[in-house]
């Protein structure tokens, strides 16, 4: 677009936070304008959560907030707290993210476009979207759909993953495990809940739970729907997340498999590359859907393949939204 992009935030949890600091600190917000924020918490509280912040730390600029304004640096943002985005007027906004975790249900993801807006992204998986579209999987597909899921951030780092390799050197099958941190749907100490391992204080144990990562994958990539397998970890850190996949080649690189690998995974907007032995915290903050770490990877005889990878479930994920945004808007110029 010859403009930048307008946004509108409405939610302003993780990811809408997130969002907000990549648009106004990071290159991987050039192209992006906040036309507004929305979140029904009180201003002063979502103005301090941004101020100071437990995973990413204190906002690089003075963060000010004052009756329907927020201001970081020298941009001041309309603040708003509404139930219902059909009150509003969002007919100068481009691309409404939708991040309060609600989208359930067709009535709500439609509030945003029902109030003038040309699209809606919303940071999650739904049933209810036009379309689920994931960046380096099926963004091909994307169409003419104006609502549109952008799946979840372990879809985001296993998709393109399975699509490039699948392309590379096809994959019989595929295991996949996510060592996910704790989030905000898991208690800080024990408590009754609907999932009895997810009822357990979230920092002090290692939690296998359920994801929705194999319905999203196969959603995004059909071919794999005989072909995959995901299981989830909830694990005792406040940030960074990975991968560990198992991967049954139909045919075997040559060599070293880590010169096939970079060779393969060349996107350097979904991946990075580190032959470092690493930890999870030196991934805090990167863009990239998933970094794969070289030295972790394995591949056995009859073409066997083990690889870990990191992926910043909250900072990469949100990076992804803000490239699926500037692609919806784009249809329109």
């Amino acid at each position: 677009m010859t403009r930048p992009i307008r946004v509108f935030i409405n939610g302003f949890g993780r990811i809408g936070r997130s969002l907000f600091r990549q648009i106004l600190t990071t290159e991987a917000g050039g192209g992006v304008e906040i036309a507004g924020v929305n979140d029904i918490a009180p201003l002063e509280t979502c103005a301090y959560l941004l101020r100071y912040d437990s995973v990413y730390g204190p906002f690089p600029q003075p963060v000010e907030a004052g009756p329907g304004w927020l201001t970081a640096g020298n941009i001041r943002v309309p603040f708003h707290n509404e139930a219902d985005l059909r009150r509003l007027d969002l007919r100068d906004v481009d691309v409404v993210l939708e991040c309060t975790g609600r989208a359930k249900d067709r009535h709500t993801v439609e509030a945003g476009r029902h109030a003038g807006a040309g699209h809606v992204l919303i940071s999650g998986p739904s049933s209810v979207a036009d379309r689920t579209i994931v960046m380096g999987a099926n963004e091909d597909e994307l169409g003419d759909a104006r609502i549109v899921s952008n799946a979840s951030c372990t879809t985001n780092a296993i998709a393109p993953l399975l699509k490039a390799l699948d392309g590379a050197f096809g994959i019989d099958r595929a295991h996949v495990t996510t060592v996910h941190c704790y989030t905000g749907s898991q208690p800080t100490v024990d408590q009754p809940g609907a999932n009895l391992e997810r009822s357990r204080a979230a920092a002090v144990s290692m939690v296998p739970t359920t994801t929705s990562a194999t319905d999203q994958v196969t959603q995004v990539l059909p071919a794999f729907r005989d072909r995959l397998s995901v299981a989830a970890v909830r694990v005792p850190t406040i940030s960074v997340s990975a991968v560990d996949a198992v991967l049954q080649l139909n045919s075997v690189p040559d060599g070293d498999p880590t010169g096939a690998l970079t060779d393969t995974l060349s996107d350097a907007t979904l991946f990075g590359l580190t032959r470092d032995p690493c930890v999870s915290t030196d991934f805090r903050g990167r863009t990239e859907s998933l970094v794969l770490a070289l030295p972790e990877t394995q591949l056995m005889p009859g073409g066997q393949l083990r690889l870990l990878g990191w992926y910043d479930n909250e900072w990469g994920f949100s990076a992804r939204m803000l490239d699926m945004a500037r692609r919806m808007a784009s249809r329109d110029t």
